[in-house]
């Protein structure tokens, strides 16, 4: 590589840290350790053109977990972890929204909806049952009941009965969120370089040598914040997992607002204004949907597309204007890795799809290891 003297001397000869994603994670990690040595030399190493993943791709969803998710977490885990990991995700949403402003990110606290399909009978009676019992375990985190069956207001077609609704659920605009984090890094003079893979890495007593497609350099710390391209890192303990998006353009006299989950949380819906976002489908193909590689399919945007014309919108006009995917990082266990790798290594990693109410918080966690 061609670099300068001033381009060493600048960005890469006496770095502290080295930053791996310029996500969510990432750059909260990289504000958390400004704010911790305010004379660190912070360095933030991003393989995409903006940040790659899911950070500037999800859906904006401010939310914990909907009712027939955590259900199906009580059959995984005990009631103990389940608490935590829900409490690390409210708590991880406050930090988000104390750090930038409800007015800087949008945030819209509508509430969030679980609608179950008409076929789906089995989760929709287990969810009724079970709702008491859920407002009970998570009482002592919010001191009020947070589900409650309500009258479907929004002639949603082919669904049961009753919804499920959650106060303390919001929607933000992503696109401010990570602009406003992007913002705030400048600011503390924190370093951030755009297409640069990071191919390799060595550990040593002096440091750490990061290599890159372009050159190479040491820092004496590294902190990886790459979720779902972190495999290689975690040994196989987080795997990629693609969600497919799809968005309206704008619908006269629109009426719905909030957040909305179907079929266990695999399906996904929201309003942006007058605009339907929708998403998700990766339970018709688990396996063709662990991929860190960007793409559609038609056989997920179709069924994208029918709940959309029959179940949501139905007898609506409207159009498609855009589709997108993103890459999440999931593993055995929700809880997500924060952890020294090696003397000058760490990660924080595996959100679970959750990066919006959790990755302000593995950030902070994660800085806080060093």
């Amino acid at each position: 590589m061609n670099v300068s003297f001033w381009e060493l001397k600048n960005w890469f000869t006496n770095v502290d840290y080295t930053i791996v994603g310029s996500g969510i994670v990432g750059l909260h990690t990289a504000l958390r350790l400004r704010e911790r040595f305010p004379e660190s030399k912070i360095l933030v190493l991003e393989k995409g053109i903006l940040p790659e993943g899911a950070s500037t791709k999800n859906a904006g969803f401010a939310c914990f977990g909907s009712l027939s998710e955590i259900i199906e977490d009580l059959k995984n885990y005990s009631e103990e972890e389940v608490i935590q990991l829900i409490q690390k995700r409210w708590n991880g949403l406050q930090l988000l929204r104390k750090r930038l402003g409800d007015a800087t990110i949008d945030f819209k606290p509508y509430g969030g909806y679980e609608i179950f399909l008409k076929e789906d009978e089995s989760t929709y009676a287990e969810c009724l049952q079970k709702l008491p019992f859920v407002n009970d375990i998570l009482k002592p985190l919010f001191r009020t009941d947070v589900f409650a069956k309500e009258m479907d207001r929004f002639d949603f077609k082919g669904i049961h009965e009753y919804l499920i609704f959650n106060p303390f659920e919001g929607q933000i605009d992503t696109g401010n969120m990570m602009q406003a984090l992007l913002k705030q890094a400048i600011v503390n003079d924190i370093l951030i370089l755009n297409q640069q893979t990071v191919t390799d890495f060595h550990d040593s007593d002096n440091g750490v040598q990061i290599h890159t497609r372009n050159f190479t350099f040491t820092s004496k710390k590294v902190l990886f914040a790459t979720n779902g391209f972190a495999g290689n890192i975690t040994e196989g303990a987080v795997r990629p997992a693609r969600a497919q998006v799809l968005i309206t353009e704008p619908i006269p006299n629109l009426d719905i607002k909030g957040t909305f989950h179907i079929d266990g949380g695999y399906y996904y819906f929201r309003n942006i204004g007058d605009r339907i976002l929708f998403g998700g489908g990766r339970n018709l193909d688990f396996e063709g949907e662990t991929t860190s590689e960007f793409g559609l399919t038609e056989k997920i945007q179709h069924r994208l597309e029918q709940l959309l014309s029959e179940v949501i919108l139905p007898n609506t006009d409207y159009k498609i204007a855009h589709r997108w995917s993103g890459i999440m990082g999931l593993g055995s266990h929700k809880k997500p890795i924060v952890e020294q790798l090696s003397a000058n290594v760490y990660c924080g990693v595996r959100l679970g799809g959750m990066g919006v109410a959790i990755g302000s918080l593995v950030g902070q966690e994660l800085a806080d290891l060093v």
